[in-house]
């Protein structure tokens, strides 16, 4: 009792606020001198002269009441719906206080309990509660995401047993619940969950809270995580703000736990004798029991989560926007000199100016977007016809020997500087495109093989390849890696103009 009196001394006469402080100083638990503060709060013991006054017997008496002395209440005192009063504190279209809704019921019931034992009732109350729904949740703030260990499916024709993964997103104020079933916990998926998730919930909270699953979080931090782009621009395109669990708290993201749990024993363990060959069979079942779920009455606040979402957390959340999110890829692509940058070994032009610059590639299915310093540059529809060339005449530069260092001469002598096959195969590659400039990436992956190979060996194999009628640059590749540079015994010398067949080709005779 001693450092009861010594925690409210320090406390009331010398300002000290701080629990862990107060521990400290007088020897005992942070919780205990947080209870005891609680406590005297209750017993209105707001200034040290009251508690002074007080010996150790009544201090005791007035902090630390016997069992049931302050819920025992006579039959004139009505007892409030507590239920009602909890839902009236998550309300998120006004500020509502403990303080008013006693106000409200002491109008309706003037005999009924004062301020401090309406409050530690109400306290009593939320301690019946789960951890999970004691904790003050804002209708429409929050809902949290998590994934957990789903049912198998199984290969119809091999019996296989395929893991898959359950997607769990729940609303913090109702517990409203959301759940699918999945193959990975890959970026694209984590996404598409999202998606479904807010359009389940015919809406999108104000706070999204996930765990620091590699999908979500790039980079973990206290204080500062590293938001996956591809996650912030979801966010972004909803409205909502991620803020991640803190690493090892998992009562940050409580709600979505107990939805976990919830969802196994509901859900999972129901399922759990029936043997699923589909996806779509295993997410039409978990649909089904998911509407029994959300149907069922809470023990404890006697009221369906549907019932709780309907009138909590649906009205408060923020409209859908007009279109879904659509995943896109982000990658930073540099410019070659022919004013091109390859994404998915396709080609998309840009203006010839940022020729040498690096920029951003933004792709979803349909579209490519490339981004310098924040501006979208330009736009593509995409293409996934590997090696081929998106060209927008207006990136063309009105002379391209004006703008550009590089020039087919130029390329051409560097193939001369190794041998006369290297010079005809470069000339070949450059005069075959619409564009001069759409040949010099090859021109210049097969010049630069000569410094792992050898200028030697790329003759070798630019001859094979002009006597097989295929001079490209992964067929040359290719001969150097496998070493078949040197398989024919027959040179290619000056047939390889006729044997490729191209009158645009001078032939290795033009150079002597």
């Amino acid at each position: 009792m001693q450092k009861i009196k010594d925690v409210l001394r320090m406390h009331l006469l010398g300002g000290v606020d701080s629990c862990r402080q107060l521990a400290r100083t007088v020897g005992c638990g942070k919780s205990a001198v947080a209870d005891c503060l609680r406590r005297a709060r209750v017993a209105n013991l707001n200034d040290w002269t009251s508690v002074a006054e007080l010996d150790e017997v009544e201090l005791s008496r007035r902090l630390y009441p016997a069992v049931g002395a302050t819920v025992s209440r006579p039959s004139s005192r009505p007892l409030p719906d507590w239920t009602k009063v909890r839902e009236e504190l998550a309300r998120a279209d006004h500020q509502m206080t403990l303080a008013l809704l006693w106000e409200e019921y002491k109008g309706q019931h003037p005999d009924g309990y004062q301020y401090s034992q309406f409050a530690e009732l109400y306290r009593r109350f939320e301690k019946r509660l789960s951890v999970v729904l004691r904790q003050p949740h804002r209708a429409g703030e929050k809902s949290f995401v998590d994934f957990c260990d789903g049912l198998p499916l199984f290969d119809e024709h091999t019996g296989e047993r395929i893991t898959t993964e359950l997607f769990v997103g729940a609303l913090g104020a109702s517990s409203y619940t959301f759940a699918w079933a999945t193959l990975t916990q890959a970026l694209p998926t984590w996404l598409d969950c999202h998606v479904r998730m807010y359009e389940f919930f015919s809406g999108v909270s104000a706070i999204t809270v996930p765990d620091n699953l590699k999908s979500a979080i790039k980079t973990p931090d206290r204080y500062e995580a590293e938001i996956n782009p591809a996650y912030r621009e979801l966010a972004e395109h909803y409205g909502t703000c991620i803020i991640a669990a803190r690493v090892r708290k998992p009562r940050d993201k409580g709600k979505v736990e107990a939805a976990v749990l919830v969802a196994q024993r509901w859900i999972l363990a129901v399922l759990r004798h029936r043997r699923f060959y589909h996806l779509e069979d295993l997410n039409q079942a978990i649909a089904q029991l998911l509407t029994k779920l959300n149907d069922r009455v809470m023990r404890h606040v006697k009221q369906s989560r549907r019932q709780l979402y309907e009138r909590l957390d649906r009205p408060a959340l923020k409209v859908l926007p007009a279109h879904a999110y659509e995943y896109a890829e982000w990658k930073k692509v540099g410019v070659n000199v022919d004013y091109h940058v390859s994404f998915d070994e396709h080609f998309y032009s840009v203006p010839y100016t940022l020729v040498g610059e690096t920029l951003w590639c933004r792709a979803t299915g349909r579209t490519i977007e490339l981004i310098h310093q924040g501006k979208r540059i330009t736009s593509h529809v995409r293409s996934f016809v590997k090696y081929d060339y998106s060209t927008h005449p207006e990136h063309r530069p009105a002379s391209h020997r004006a703008h550009l260092e590089w020039t087919p001469s130029r390329l051409i002598d560097w193939g001369r500087s190794i041998g006369i096959h290297t010079a005809a195969v470069i000339e070949h590659v450059i005069r075959s495109k619409p564009h001069p400039e759409q040949g010099y990436r090859s021109a210049f992956g097969i010049l630069r093989l000569s410094r792992s190979a050898g200028a030697a060996r790329l003759e070798l194999a630019c001859a094979r390849a002009l006597d097989i009628r295929s001079p490209h640059y992964r067929t040359i590749k290719t001969m150097l890696k496998q070493r078949m540079e040197g398989v024919t015994a027959e040179p290619a010398a000056t047939e390889s103009n006729d044997a490729l067949g191209a009158a645009n080709v001078r032939g290795p005779r033009y150079y002597h």
